[in-house]
This record gives structure tokens, C-alpha cells and sequence, in this order.
């Protein structure tokens, strides 16, 4: 089956305190966004990608992607919103397809997740990577707090993939603040969310510390 990959790399890196977005920011000489393009052109070399970028960075990433010119990268800019930012990446799929989303900093995702990801969308109709929580976990209630069972709390990351019909079914409804991914926004329309397992390293870099912690990992996995 065709698929596509949605990156999303819309945001402009506040929290990491850095006047260039955190997607752009260089992780072993290369930028945080090539590493994550790289993962996916490696998994599946048919895939095409849209890339999802802030409207003023769209030329930069224009000069990203020349070194992927071997696979059909679309870029695009995205919205005010995670979820009008995914909606733009959604116009440039024309058939049916395999459609991943993924966060364009969670930039260690190995080519091992995302055919996971493939394979259990296949079977399932949807397949969104999550962990288990390790913390212990706290409620906070209208009287206090209370403990939560962190055996049934999962956190959840990206790849989230999904049958092209479903998510652009999914996407055409009004946008609501509890869209907070896109697991959120197809659960809506009554399909049910299969979740399959991720990776501890599948971080997200939102912070200075986690650059510090991918440039670990990455020099780990280059010592075998």
C-alpha cells in the first residue's frame, strides 16, 4: 500500500530558549530534522513525505530535503495549531494510503519503530507508538490529588498511523482543545486507537537537556 509521512515541524522552539527552532538546531553536525527525514527514507524507501514547517522557515527547509532528492518530499506551512498544521499535511494526500504522523524532533525514532508502526496499522487500521509510564502518577482532582495505577498509564508518542480514510475523515470535524494529537482527533469519530509498543529513546526534544541526551544516544548506537 502507498504511504505517506506527515512530519510535523511547525513549532518555533521556545522552551529550548534559542532564537532558531529546535528542528533546525544541529545534533551531530546535521539538524535535528534531517535525522528524523533520514529515519524514514532508510525505513521505506517508496514513502512520500510532507513536511510541515513554520511559514517563515519554509525555504530553509527547502535546503534541507536537497539531500534527499531521491525521495518526493512536499513542505508545506502549518497553523496556528498542531491540528491545522497535520490538516495542511492532509491536503497533499491523493489516494489511498498508509498515512504516518510524526513529530519532526522526535528525531531518534528508529526505522525498527516505524515498521512496527507500518505493520500494525495494516492489521489494525491504526497503530500509535506509547510507553509505559515509570513514575509514579498523581491525579489532581476538584479536592486534593490521588495515585494512579501507572501499570494502566501509557505515554504516548509518534509515529501515529492510520488508514488515509480514517484520519482525513477524522480531520474535517471542528477543531476542539482536547485534540492534543492525533490519536485524539480520530478516537472522535468512534474508531478505536490500537497502541503498540515504543521506545524509551523516541524522545521529543523540547528542551537544551534534551539535545545533551540525544547526542548520547546517538554516539551509543554509533559504538554499537
Amino acid at each position: 500500500m502507498y504511504k505517506y509521512a506527515i512530519i510535523v515541524a511547525g513549532g518555533s522552539g521556545v522552551r529550548m530558549g534559542n532564537s532558531i527552532p529546535k528542528q533546525f538546531l544541529l545534533l551531530q553536525g546535521k539538524p535535528v530534522l534531517w535525522h528524523t527525514l533520514k529515519a524514514f527514507t532508510t525505513t521505506f524507501t517508496d514513502i512520500e513525505i510532507i513536511l510541515v514547517l513554520p511559514e517563515n522557515h519554509l525555504q530553509q527547509g527547502e535546503m534541507l530535503v536537497k539531500e534527499f532528492q531521491a525521495h518526493k518530499i512536499n513542505i508545506t506551512a502549518g497553523g496556528e495549531t498542531r491540528f491545522q498544521s497535520v490538516k495542511n499535511g492532509l491536503e497533499f494526500i491523493k489516494q489511498e494510503s498508509i498515512v504516518f504522523v510524526h513529530d519532526g524532533v522526535r528525531c531518534l525514532v528508529t526505522p525498527q519503530l516505524i515498521t512496527q508502526c507500518f505493520d500494525a496499522a495494516l492489521q489494525y487500521q491504526s497503530a500509535v507508538a506509547a510507553i509505559t509510564a515509570t513514575d509514579t502518577i498523581r491525579l489532581q482532582t476538584a479536592t486534593g490529588n490521588q495515585q494512579v495505577d501507572r501499570t494502566t498509564v501509557r505515554v504516548i508518542q509518534t509515529p501515529q498511523v492510520f488508514f488515509s480514510e480514517i484520519i482525513i475523515n477524522a480531520f474535517k470535524q471542528d477543531y476542539s482543545s482536547s485534540f492534543t494529537d492525533e490519536a485524539s482527533v480520530v478516537e472522535k469519530t468512534g474508531v478505536k486507537i490500537n497502541l503498540v509498543p515504543g521506545e524509551e529513546t523516541n524522545i521529543k526534544i523540547t528542551k537544551p537537556v534534551d539535545l545533551a541526551i540525544a547526542e548520547q544516544i546517538l554516539e551509543e548506537r554509533k559504538q554499537g
